[in-house]
């Protein structure tokens, strides 16, 4: 069945860092593009970053546009979202995506989700 798995999230201090991982499996994950979306207490859900199956072309919420980073690695069916200068208005639960096109901002991604990891961003 399809999988997809995250992992790397915490606890840090405004103007650290931290790599979320999204391992996939139960599908051609190269075939994919996959998205991190994110979740705040009472927000709606929305798209941070996505990235083509193939060619590396990727699309990112302005809010963390030059911070954040999406990268892939087909070989190991591996998702990742480097996140760096993180601030507390980046708090949220972060999800992992997979779906036939790139999702792009405002869009609600594909139908493959995964359990989501917690970013906490607090002194």
């Amino acid at each position: 069945q399809v999988q997809l798995v995250e992992s790397g999230g915490g606890l840090v201090q405004p103007g650290g860092s931290l790599r979320l991982s999204c391992a996939a499996s139960g599908f051609i994950f190269s075939s994919y593009a996959m998205s991190w979306f994110r979740q705040a207490p009472g927000k709606e859900r929305e798209l941070v970053a996505s990235i083509t199956g193939t060619s590396g072309r990727t699309n990112y919420a302005d809010s963390v546009k030059g911070r954040f980073t999406i990268s892939r690695d087909n070989v190991k069916n591996t998702v990742y979202l480097r996140m760096n200068s993180l601030k507390p208005e980046d708090t949220a639960v972060y999800y992992c995506n997979a779906g036939r096109t790139l999702v792009g901002v405002g869009d609600k991604g594909g139908d493959s989700w995964g359990q989501g990891t917690h970013v906490t961003v607090s002194s």
